[in-house]
Order: C-alpha cells, then structure tokens, then sequence
C-alpha cells in the first residue's frame, strides 16, 4: 500500500511538472523571454498540420495565456470586451466575462479588438483593454474580483497595447498618453495601487523585469527611452533615450540577460546596454551597436548567445549577443509582423501572413524545416505551443493545431 501511494504522489508531481512546462501564462510566455519547454518535435515533419478545434472568441490580437489547465482568450464583441475561458482539450467555453468597452478611432479604427496579453496568476486573469480598463478576474469561475476603469486619462495613438506585467503579487501596468504616463504596480488580490512613477508615454512594447546591476528592476520601454524602475518602490534608476525614426514605434520588448540590455525597434538597427554600478546608482553602458539590422514590430529571441529576429523588411535575422555582428540575414521578406518563439529543438515563428515557420537555431544559415498555413487572416498574437500542440490567436478565433493526425472541429 505505501508502494502504491507513492507510486500516485511520484505520477502527481511528474503531471504537474509537465503540466507546468507546458503553461503559457502571460506575454512571452512561461520564463518572459520568448522560450518554452516540453515541446515535442515529430521524427518526420508532416506535410500538413491538423486542426482539432476552432472557437470564435471575439474581434482581437492578443495572445491567448494557458495557464492552470484553462486556455484564456482576450477578444471583442460589438461594444464590450469579452474574457473568454476555454478548455485547451476541445475549444469548449468554460465562462465568459465582459464589460463595457471605449470605440477604437483614427488609424486604429480597423482593429478595434485589445492588444495587451491577458496574464494568468494567483488564481486570477488579468487583462488590459484597449482604453485602459485593467480587470482581475477569477480563472476557476470568471467572477469579477475588481476592476479599474481609468487610473489614467488618455491613450496613445494606436490605443493601448502593453501587456500587464506580473512581479510577484502585483501586475504592472504602462498606461496614459502622449507626454505623459503613468507605471502602475497593482496588487493582484485587492486591486490596490501599491507604488506608481510618472514620467515619459507608453510605447507599444511590455516591460520586462530582471535584476541589474544587483538591483531587482522593471525594463520599461516608453514613447522615447529605455528606463529601468524599481520593484520594490517605483523609482527611476537608469534611462537610454530611445527616440524613434519617423515611420517607426517603440514596439519590442526589451531582451534582458543578466546585467545585459538589448533593444530596438527605432529604426536605427539593434543595441546592448550593460546596467552596471556607477557614481551613486546605476548608470547604462553602451557595448555594441548594430546600425544595419534591427526590428520594428518584432522581438527578438535570445538563444545559445545569438539573437533571432525579423528585420524592419521582413528578413530572418541573427546577430551575436556578445559582439552585435550579423550572422546572416535571409533575402526573402515575410512580414516585420511576427513572433518567434524558442521551442528547444526549433525555433517558430508566426508572420503576420506567412503562417507558421519552423526553423533551426543555428547561426551558421536560416535553416528551415517546415512551413504551414495556419490562418486565413493576419496574426499578430504569439504561437502558444503546449507539447506537440499549437494555440492560434487569428482575427476573430482561437483554433488549436497538432503536429499529429487528429480530428478537426469548430465551435461558434
């Protein structure tokens, strides 16, 4: 008998560690950084990959977040935002949660659906919408634990889009407009602003968080600088103006690595700054500067010491995180839309038009493997890939995809 209960507890804790891996709990995914575990290559590649499911989840481009064995869409509908709880298993709605949404206007007016990622953690969802409006909600039932419909006044020109960033047991927000915005860390559980920095507009990239320069931080990227922002008060510690060319939006997230930097989306290639220690705070060193290849709509993978993008033009990249250098960049030209994501043995990415692109992390060539349409509209959302299956966020659904044969379906 205390054979078989440990028998049970080892195949427990040996499903949740693979149920963890396969979490996709917020924007870039389980570790922040683009990378997730327990993906599972196939010995031959198909010819084509097979959809299980397809659920209408509303108007929208944010990347579904997987977390707690529930598949979290984030999408519109009509004149209200909907928060969309479906089983990862068989696209079944589980609940839904709306409330009350502002029009989208001006060059934005073609994608009224949220931007921000939805977040899953401490037993809540957390979203962002396209006006401001930052909700929790419980992820077991959709109840409403509490939401604020404007800690700020404003929004940027194309609306908001940054993700909520989750630092311990608060969410961390980037909202206002032009000139003027507003960091917000908000407790998770009561909703309650525990420290705010006010200072330059949002930009259209999420924060990241690391610790720098032995100092545990935000990596904010704003309308015009790159600022580094205490966690455990909301202080300034270090900035980088980040000012960018005509044509061209701060939307990448920053790549953090240790006390390492690297940023771009300005229009003048990529760079890596090194936070170190200097005079009486923290100050940002400039190691190398990129001017030739860089992103706009795209943030970068950091693997095995080089950095994979896509270029301004649409061109597969990779760079040397240690020195900058180009290690090659492809001629064809996908789309300056799109994620990468690094799945251990191939990295996959989704243009905005291209479909899904599986390629090989090497920096010796672009080394593709396999290519599959998995849309009929343009996706800007991130792949979410979950052991040998793939979550797409398109215009209007969220469908599921599998390396393997299976049985495809839809639900409306």
């Amino acid at each position: 008998m205390k054979t078989g209960n440990s028998l049970i507890v080892l195949v427990s804790v040996v499903a949740s560690a693979v149920a963890a891996e396969a979490d996709w709990p917020y924007w870039r995914g389980p570790t922040r950084d683009g990378r997730v575990a327990g993906f599972r290559a196939p010995a031959a590649w198909p010819a084509t990959l097979q959809r299980e499911w397809r659920t209408v989840v509303g108007l929208g481009d944010a990347t579904p977040a997987l977390a707690d064995g529930r598949l979290v869409a984030f999408g519109r509908e009509g004149e209200k935002e909907v928060i969309s709880c479906l089983k990862p298993e068989d696209g079944r709605v589980l609940w839904r949660h709306e409330y009350p949404a502002v029009a989208v206007t001006g060059p934005a007016e073609k994608y009224p659906g949220p931007r921000s990622s939805p977040a899953v953690a401490h037993g809540r969802v957390i979203t962002l919408g396209v006006g401001g409006v930052l909700a929790a909600v419980e992820v077991a039932s959709g109840r409403e634990v509490w939401r604020h419909e404007a800690l700020t006044k404003g929004v940027t020109r194309f609306f908001t889009s940054v993700s909520p960033l989750i630092v311990d047991d608060c969410a961390i927000v980037h909202l206002g407009g032009k000139d003027a915005g507003v960091l917000f860390a908000v407790e998770i559980a009561t909703g309650q602003v525990r420290w705010q920095w006010a200072g330059e507009g949002p930009a259209y990239a999420s924060p990241a968080v690391g610790t720098l320069g032995g100092v545990r931080q935000v990596i904010l990227q704003t309308e015009s600088t790159l600022t580094g922002i205490a966690v455990a008060d909301g202080r300034r510690l270090w900035q980088v103006p980040t000012a960018p060319r005509s044509g061209y939006w701060n939307s990448a997230t920053p790549v953090v690595d240790g006390s390492v930097v690297y940023y771009s989306g300005q229009g003048t290639g990529t760079r890596a700054v090194q936070i170190e220690r200097g005079g009486d705070g923290l100050q940002a060193r400039e190691i190398w500067h990129n001017p030739d290849v860089g992103t706009v709509y795209n943030t970068p993978v950091l693997r095995d010491g080089f950095l994979f993008g896509l270029s301004p033009r649409g061109q597969f990249f990779c760079l040397e995180a240690a020195t900058g250098a180009t290690r090659w960049l492809v001629n064809e030209r996908v789309s300056n839309f799109g994620a990468i994501v690094d799945a251990g043995a191939v990295l996959v990415a989704l243009p905005e038009k291209t479909g899904l692109v599986f390629f090989r992390p090497t920096a010796e060539k672009f080394d593709e493997v396999a290519r599959h349409r998995v849309s009929d509209t343009p996706v800007y959302a991130h792949p979410v890939i979950a052991g040998d299956a793939i979550f797409i966020r398109d215009r209007d659904s969220v469908a599921r995809w599998r390396l393997s044969a299976g049985e495809a379906g839809e639900r409306k």
